[in-house]
């Protein structure tokens, strides 16, 4: 969904907050098989895994709000990222995203739908607008001023605005700054990478084909690194083909002066800086604005009046929290603006909180089905998500 359509509030209403603390106060934690779902017909269940799940119900508004609590001392359940058909340039439901990341070794248990992006109706559909990491791979970088959730290289929870500094460096100390996986513009540079899909979906300019130097580190690309590489090839007919080996230089006409004449077998280097370091992230996802900092409602501008259905990923010192409110359904829920969405989170004892795409892209999964109800009456295709997995230890080779 487009970050326009996601502003906020009109006046808080005090009665309504003390009947919603009344709500939470009395409502006690259902574990996540007790809970029926109310998209479908089953039960989502899981014994002992770590997690919770309630759906609190507000009859006066009226409201359904779906809360899920994972243990964050669980060594075996970590935080990732999904993305829509594994590439960049692709939109898909975040259930499929889910599946694709079934492995032997690793089981989704929660998901929750990600950062703003390029609608089906936009050029570069797919793209996220925001800083995204997916399993340490940088997939995305972000064109907005707006905020994210990382995790740094202890695992511990951050957000904030991260600036990417990326730049390409040329043999004769020149260097051109770059962003990873954005639609070209005007006057720009883009250093693509085989995520993006498969070509680099642009007319003109010049690109040049990027292959590893040597033995040394290539791809996937992470973030806050240094890479060498060397030219294998120079075209001047755009929307390249992107391999599994390979990055591509994408330049504007406008910038070809700026930087010398490079041939095949020129060699480059590249840097993946962020300011703050986001070097050895495993995990990171665009959104905003902040809902709650430090236990306080975030500080955010922009239209406080708009109901809609929302999103939100938080957490305090014991669990991680995903919530998601439904909206434009006035039988069922009419949505929360983001002051009542950031109150409600601090009513839960959320510490820190990021709001994330909503309307439409609201969609919460848990043990294999979507419990909320989308307002499309179905799940939208979305750019990507932020999920839990169960991962097994890794097994003892006998002596």
């Amino acid at each position: 969904m487009s970050l326009s359509a996601h502003n906020g509030c009109p006046p808080w209403r005090s009665a309504w907050v003390a009947a919603l603390l009344a709500v939470i106060g009395g409502a006690a934690g259902l574990r996540a098989e007790d809970a029926a779902s109310t998209a479908v017909g089953s039960k989502p269940s899981s014994t002992g895994s770590g997690v919770t799940y309630r759906n609190e119900k507000i009859p006066d508004k009226p409201l359904s709000i779906h809360i899920v609590k994972v243990d964050r001392s669980r060594q075996d359940l970590v935080l990732s990222t999904s993305l829509g058909k594994g590439t960049v340039l692709d939109l898909s439901p975040l259930s499929d995203q889910v599946k694709a990341l079934q492995r032997t070794n690793q089981r989704p248990q929660v998901a929750i739908n990600g950062d703003f992006y390029r609608t089906e109706r936009e050029p570069f559909a797919g793209d996220p607008l925001g800083f995204q990491v997916m399993e340490g791979e940088l997939i995305s970088s972000s064109v907005t001023n707006k905020p994210c959730f990382w995790l740094d290289e202890k695992s511990q929870p951050h957000i904030g605005i991260v600036r990417s500094a990326f730049q390409v460096k040329f043999p004769d100390g020149r260097a051109l700054p770059v962003e990873v996986n954005e639609e070209r513009a005007r006057g720009s540079a883009r250093l693509y990478t085989p995520r993006l899909g498969a070509s680099t979906q642009t007319t003109g300019g010049r690109e040049f084909v990027l292959e590893r130097s040597g033995e040394l580190e290539w791809l996937p690309l992470k973030p806050g690194m240094a890479y060498a590489g060397k030219v294998r090839e120079v075209r001047d007919a755009g929307n390249t083909k992107l391999a599994p080996d390979i990055m591509v230089l994408s330049v504007d006409a406008q910038l070809l002066s700026s930087m010398p004449a490079l041939k095949p077998g020129d060699s480059v280097e590249i840097e993946t800086t962020t300011f703050p370091d986001t070097r050895g992230c495993e995990t990171a996802i665009g959104g905003g604005p902040a809902l709650v900092r430090d236990g306080k409602m975030g500080g955010y501008s922009g239209n406080k009046t708009d109901r809609h259905p929302r999103s939100a990923f938080g957490w305090n010192d014991s669990h991680w929290f995903f919530v998601e409110v439904d909206g434009r359904q006035s039988n069922l829920s009419i949505g929360m603006t983001l002051p009542e969405f950031s109150e409600y989170l601090r009513t839960l004892g959320v510490k820190e909180a990021l709001n994330l795409d909503g309307g439409g892209s609201a969609t919460l999964w848990l043990f294999g089905q979507v419990v909320n109800s989308p307002c499309y009456g179905y799940e939208r295709s979305t750019a990507n998500g932020l999920l839990i997995l169960k991962r097994d230890a890794p097994r003892r080779e006998p002596d």
